[in-house]
């Protein structure tokens, strides 16, 4: 007579299609870095606690941690983009979760000068010649 295996977990968490990384992802591609925040060069961490429905959907969020200059409002737009696959339950239940939603700003391509001065007696010229280099 066979044994009847029972599951690890009554109730299975909701899963989001291919991982972390794919979450990750997701959020790069989507986020829109607020124009004030931009401005004002702001980077940071705004952390965002959010609520799971029977169909994997989002159907709250909270700030938990703030980073102001509409950082804020653009993390709440990204994590209720969120779709979740949740494997069928015994019963209906909602699933909070965390997520940080990282804001920063892409380094600017630094720019080297070169000033160089040679003398005139070294140029055969009167006065002296300028070189400038501009490395990006």
């Amino acid at each position: 007579m066979k044994k009847e295996v029972k599951e690890k977990h009554f109730v299975k968490k909701p899963i989001y299609p291919g991982g972390k990384e794919a979450m990750k992802a997701f959020i790069k591609k989507n986020l829109k870095y607020p124009q004030q925040a931009l401005e004002k060069g702001i980077e940071g961490v705004v952390r965002i606690r959010y609520t799971i429905d029977k169909n994997g959907n989002v159907v709250k969020t909270k700030v938990i941690s703030k980073l102001g200059y509409g950082c804020d409002e653009e993390a709440r737009r990204i994590v209720k983009l969120f779709k979740f696959h949740v494997p069928k339950n015994h019963i209906k239940v909602t699933f909070h979760k965390n997520v940080n939603i990282r804001f920063k700003l892409k380094k600017k391509q630094k720019i080297k000068y070169v000033y160089k001065t040679t003398p005139a007696s070294e140029s055969n010229n009167s006065g002296y010649n300028y070189t400038i280099k501009i490395n990006g």
